[in-house]
Formats: C-alpha cells, structure tokens, sequence
C-alpha cells in the first residue's frame, strides 16, 4: 500500500473477487459479482470526498447535516468492460455525471486505439473517477487518463478490480498524480499482455465473448 495505489482488501471484496476468478462462473453470475463488489468499492475510493453542511429540519428539531460540497463528482468508463464497474457505483452515487471513452488493445502491439469520447462539461471542476477492471499493462489507462486531462480534468483517480505490478508502474510513470484503487494486485503479466493469476478478459467474462 503507498500513497500512489491503495489495495480495498475489505473481506467481501475479496470474497466476491475469489468467485469471480473461477472459470466456472457463468457471464450472469460474474456480472452480478461485478456489480456487487462496484458498490463496496465505490465506499473506498470515495472515502475522503469534501463536506459542507446544510440546514434542514428533521422529524424532531432543526440541524446542521453533512452533505458532499462542490460540483457532483464524473464517473468514466474506459469501455467496454468498464461499463461493469459503472452500474454498481451509480447505485451508490446516482446523481454522478457519467463519461465515456472508448478504447481497445490492438493484440500485436497491445497499444490502445481510441474510437470513441464522450464525457460531462467541466471536468476541471470535478473529481474524476475512471473506472476499468483491469489495469494490465497500462497503456490503455494511460491514454484513457491523458485523454481526460486533455479535456480539463485536474483531479482524477483510476478504479479497477485487478490490477498487474506492470501496469500500476507503468500509470505511476505516466500519470504520478493519480492515484489507483484496485481490489488486487496480482503476480504478473503474460506473453499476451493478461494480468495472471487474474480472471482473463473482463469484457468476454461479462458478455459472454470471445
């Protein structure tokens, strides 16, 4: 654990990402898992978010009440497989603005293509949180994140479910700045560019692709 990655080893994190490894478990099932767990990690890498107080009047009496100050907070999905992690920290944080961008790895040099951006105004003035399930090697976060500064975002965290030593230096390299939290922090990468022990392809577990 250091300033740059935090590892949410919370029990039922880990439990749920246990039954999400297994081959076994079907493309309903890991979705499920996958929303569940999005919900539990949304409580960790949202922790330290500002307050302010309100005045309001409860059954009872008048008081000063907690709420989250600034502008509401941007929630990115690096697509396709982010869109995992998206619908269980909507269920937590359902007045949040929702971005997208959209990227794949070519497989020869497992560099990322961009084909599609589309995210909320005034990104400079909210917390920026980019969620993918796996940070692998990196290269796809990276440009996701240099993507996002390109539009005005000053204040960004990365949200994954695994991710490899490989990839959290290589996004430590580019983007110091932004911090990752991430369920694992598994043993290695591949010769294809996948986080092992890990769980294989997210968005082919999820969808039921190949």
């Amino acid at each position: 654990m250091s300033k740059h990655l935090t590892i949410i080893d919370h029990p039922l994190v880990q439990h749920k990402l246990s039954l999400m490894r297994r081959k076994e478990t079907p493309s309903a099932t890991f979705r499920q898992l996958l929303w569940e767990t999005s919900m539990l990690l949304a409580y960790e890498v949202t922790r330290d978010l500002p307050l302010t107080t309100i005045s309001l009047d409860t059954p009872l009496c008048r008081m000063q009440a907690p709420v989250i100050d600034g502008k509401k907070l941007a929630l990115v999905s690096i697509l396709r497989a982010g869109n995992g992690l998206l619908d269980g920290l909507l269920e937590v944080i359902p007045a949040a603005r929702v971005g997208f961008v959209g990227l794949y790895r070519d497989e020869e040099t497992l560099e990322p293509v961009e084909y599609y951006l589309k995210v909320p105004p005034q990104l400079d003035q909210r917390l920026v949180i980019a969620v993918d399930p796996m940070l692998a090697t990196g290269n796809s976060s990276v440009a996701a994140i240099e993507r996002l500064k390109r539009e005005g975002a000053n204040d960004l965290r990365m949200l994954c479910l695994l991710a490899a030593p490989e990839g959290v230096e290589r996004m430590k390299e580019a983007h110091p700045d932004v911090p990752i939290f991430t369920a694992a922090l598994d043993e290695k990468l591949n010769e294809r560019g996948y986080i092992v022990p890990g769980l294989g392809d997210a968005g082919d577990r999820m969808f039921g692709t190949n």
